[in-house]
């Protein structure tokens, strides 16, 4: 059994007398899994080096429905070695158009091998980019910049013009483990050498989102949850101006509402409407997705309504144990 059998095995091949199919586009379409196949990115991007990598590749899209993890799995094939699969998201959304024009022939995207470069703690890790137009697969374009209406926190964005863009550099988050502990510890330590504000605000919003996902293993975890969105809103001062730079727009910063969530949830209501206030505070009239201001200033109005509703409710029980 050959090589590409090997990896195809479990998979939906294309017949091998169909030539593929090139679908060209403008927009990135994220790979993951990368950090699992850097031994056969470097080698096909030509050999380890300490400099910085851009090598131009076609890659395959193939669905692999026996996939133990995902049924709706896409395998990233570049001259016939896996490097990744869609992310899980994005698999379940682009399947069945996959599905659809693998019949006319392999789904080939345009990209790049892309990353590397010397780093403190050695070299940085490869990543595959892949450019298409969504709506090949029957999936609305996503745009970029101001009045896109999907374009969220910006991070695929900006690791897709990370190359381009040498004033910051997110190759490293493909070393970040899958498990949340491991990634807590793995973002700490980025965290006291990195220095630009880019790096940094998506290095935060990470660790934040995995500090949130230990707090039923980690009683501390809520704790240190609370201090890193402080320490974030904190830098926003040097980080906003960044993101503003490069996108023409605040992109989404998940910061904010999982702060506001948090606190809603432990009843906290004087730190809810704080958190809404600096949300809505950082992004002004510049948000890259104005119905997340809009949530924000529901749950400020919410929070509001509790802390009014305080007094009255303290009155009345002081009433009760008078009579």
């Amino acid at each position: 059994m050959g090589l590409l059998s090997r990896l195809l095995k479990g998979s939906v091949a294309p017949s091998p007398q169909m030539r593929p199919v090139l679908y060209e586009g403008d927009e990135t379409l994220e790979v993951v899994g990368e950090s699992f196949h850097q031994d056969v990115l470097w080698a096909l991007a030509g050999g380890r080096t300490s400099e910085r990598v851009r090598c131009p590749v076609y890659a395959l899209l193939v669905p692999e429905p026996t996939n133990p993890e995902d049924s709706n799995a896409i395998m990233v094939l570049i001259e016939g070695n896996s490097v990744g699969h869609l992310s899980r998201h994005d698999a379940a959304g682009y399947l069945p158009g996959v599905q659809r024009l693998t019949a006319q022939g392999p789904v080939e995207l345009a990209g790049v091998i892309g990353g590397g470069g010397q780093r403190e703690d050695g070299i940085g890790f490869l990543g595959v980019f892949l450019e298409h137009d969504p709506r090949d697969f029957g999936i609305p374009r996503t745009g970029y910049g101001h009045g896109s209406t999907n374009f969220r926190t910006g991070f695929s964005e900006a690791v897709s013009t990370d190359l381009e863009d040498d004033s910051y550099d997110l190759s490293c988050f493909a070393e970040v483990s899958d498990d949340n502990a491991a990634a807590v510890q793995q973002l700490r330590r980025m965290l006291e050498t990195e220095r630009d504000p880019i790096d940094r605000h998506y290095m935060l919003c990470e660790l934040a989102k995995r500090l949130y996902k230990c707090r039923d293993s980690d009683p501390a975890a809520l704790l240190d949850f609370d201090t890193i969105c402080a320490e974030h809103h904190a830098e926003m001062v040097t980080i906003r101006p960044a993101l503003f730079d490069k996108f023409g727009v605040v992109p989404v910063i998940d910061t904010y509402r999982q702060a506001v969530i948090r606190c809603q949830k432990a009843k906290d209501w004087t730190t809810m409407r704080e958190w809404a206030e600096r949300g809505i505070t950082v992004y002004g009239q510049n948000a890259a997705r104005p119905e997340v201001v809009e949530d924000l200033h529901k749950r400020l109005a919410y929070a509001m309504a509790k802390i009014e509703a305080e007094p009255k409710a303290l009155t009345d029980e002081g009433e009760q144990h008078g009579d």
